[in-house]
């Protein structure tokens, strides 16, 4: 390939800019400058922590190093009091009409537009992502409480089935709220995450109990604000703060379904927990998910989907990719356009506009890659561009880094390196592709792009992931309400989103009236009488096409 760079100098060097000519803000800019959040705020949001243990934890921004606030920590007396809590509003809650709910739910669509740059502020602020990342979260969330607020009858409405005789047997499914939900949310998509899950919950007719990330809590306690704001009844929405080995087994015992998403060991440990209280789960957990670049796709638009598949959010997402398969007839030309892209894009630290990628969360995020990308480069993978660690940037910073020639027994071959990593790969044979894409233990989300969309349809029924985009990154999945989100395979059970994403929290509940007719003998009817009557019935039936 004509436009590959030498290979960057070792992470962790810092020296000026990026061998891969990556673009960064002012070296005069300083991010302090707009450090503005509001101490009053602050204070309200840790006052909405359940908690009277005494102790703290401090939140310290990922832009500036500087604190945010002390978030009170809660006991297990504290779980036990806001289930307590969370079950006396939600009997209430159950008794609301679904017309009731729609109403505060397209208050909250209308609060969280109104609000999204304090909310973009206190995202980045936490989580040291760049702005037009931040963008996506109050975007998402308004989208589904708008989606939920729209389809509660849809998806929540008694619903009237087929009797075993017609006429004669009346049957309704009624959907009933499980109780409480419990909620554990990570940090990568502060907002959406500690929001997505819960408003289909309490549209449901359920309450909620949940335990955000510690690194981003002012965030989630922003979306509860906001949820009161919009008229949800206070205890209606509970939140607990602590590490999940403390606070973990409190909320699962408690619950009465929980929705985790995090890394597939803790999430196999959750979901033994539940099986032995006989409660369901869903869980979203890893993954390493593919991309596959067709011998017919539009390689400008390509690249450009390419770039923000590997890099939102500085690969901090779920659904974004770790693997590219490129076909043999464009590699050299779409690299060409790819590593360019990859080149031009900026780093920053900043709560502003302009900046196309941010930091990592923490220490042991920018371990992970350094990590990944070592072991790859020692072990005979090529950088294509990036590979170096920044701390100039920030403590948390690593370049947008494209790898080639990544083997087997290569660290970041089959694990997830959930930073701003992509490894490259030549095929010539579709089949090929996309068994490759197919190969490991998980399966959330992937990517093809092909001018034959119809062609890239049927290869995504080949490809074993819960979501599949066709000419796009991950948005066209993700942003689409309707449409249930989830893993295959060990990336994790269970949907978000679409009538998958609020059912789970019913229990089905079929009520069936029966009118003149009982099922036993009747008229005198013998046992065996009665047996050849039915078996006549349901013969006829049968012929009169009845289901």
């Amino acid at each position: 390939m004509n436009a590959t760079p030498e290979p960057a100098e070792p992470s962790g060097t810092g020296a000026g800019a990026s061998s891969a000519a990556t673009d960064i803000l002012d070296p005069d800019h300083d991010p302090k400058a707009s450090y503005a959040i509001d101490q009053a705020l602050v204070r309200r949001l840790t006052g909405l922590v359940r908690a009277t243990s005494g102790e703290s934890v401090r939140s310290v921004s990922q832009i500036t190093g500087q604190p945010l606030g002390d978030i009170p920590q809660s006991s297990a007396q504290d779980v036990e009091e806001a289930f307590r809590r969370a079950r006396k509003a939600q009997a209430t809650w159950a008794r609301t009409t679904l017309k009731e709910r729609e109403a505060l739910f397209m208050r909250l669509h209308d609060i969280v537009l109104e609000r999204q740059d304090e909310i973009m502020d206190m995202i980045c602020w936490e989580s040291g992502k760049a702005r037009k990342h931040a963008f996506d979260e109050p975007l998402h969330i308004a989208l589904t409480a708008r989606y939920y607020a729209r389809t509660g009858n849809r998806h929540l409405g008694t619903k009237r089935v087929a009797g075993v005789v017609p006429g004669l047997t009346h049957v309704e499914v009624n959907r009933i709220p499980k109780g409480v939900v419990g909620i554990i949310s990570p940090w990568n998509y502060p907002f959406t995450m500690a929001l997505c899950d819960g408003l289909p919950a309490l549209k449901a007719g359920n309450a909620v109990v949940c335990k955000p990330d510690a690194q981003t809590m002012l965030t989630a306690l922003l979306g509860v604000e906001l949820l009161r704001e919009a008229g949800f009844p206070e205890d209606l929405w509970q939140v607990v703060a602590g590490p999940g080995r403390v606070l973990g087994s409190e909320i699962i015992g408690r619950a009465d379904y929980i929705c985790f998403t995090g890394s597939t060991s803790t999430g196999k440990l959750i979901a033994k927990q539940c099986a032995e209280r006989l409660i369901g789960c869903s869980l979203e957990l890893g993954g390493k998910n593919p991309i596959l670049i067709l011998r017919d796709a539009d390689l400008d638009r390509a690249a450009e989907g390419a770039v923000r598949a590997a890099f939102s959010n500085a690969g901090q997402l779920c659904v974004s990719m770790e693997r590219m398969f490129v076909a043999d007839q464009v590699y050299d030309r779409f690299m060409q356009k790819f590593v360019d892209r990859v080149n031009a894009m900026s780093l920053g630290a900043t709560t502003e506009w302009g900046v196309d990628m941010g930091s990592l969360i923490s220490q042991d995020q920018l371990d992970t890659v350094v990590e990944h990308v070592e072991d790859a480069r020692a072990k005979g993978a090529r950088v294509l561009t990036g590979g170096r660690a920044r701390p100039d940037l920030g403590p948390y910073f690593y370049e947008p880094t494209v790898l080639e020639n990544v083997q087997p027994g290569m660290q970041c071959f089959a694990d997830e390196s959930f930073g701003p990593v992509i490894a490259v790969y030549r095929f010539n044979d579709e089949a090929d592709a996309i068994a490759r894409a197919n190969d490991g233990e998980y399966g959330l989300n992937a990517s093809i792009y092909t001018r034959d969309t119809k062609r890239g349809r049927e290869i995504a029924k080949q490809v074993k992931c819960g979501t599949v985009n066709v000419n796009e990154a991950f948005g066209a999945t993700f942003a689409s309400i309707d449409s249930p989100m989830g893993g295959m395979r060990e990336s994790g059970m269970g949907r978000r989103q679409g009538a998958e994403g609020i059912l789970r929290y019913t229990e089905s509940q079929s009520v069936g009236t029966q009118k003149i007719l009982r099922f036993g003998p009747m008229f005198g009817m013998s046992d065996e009488q009665y047996a050849k009557f039915m078996t006549t019935s349901v013969r006829l039936m049968s012929k009169l096409g009845r289901k």
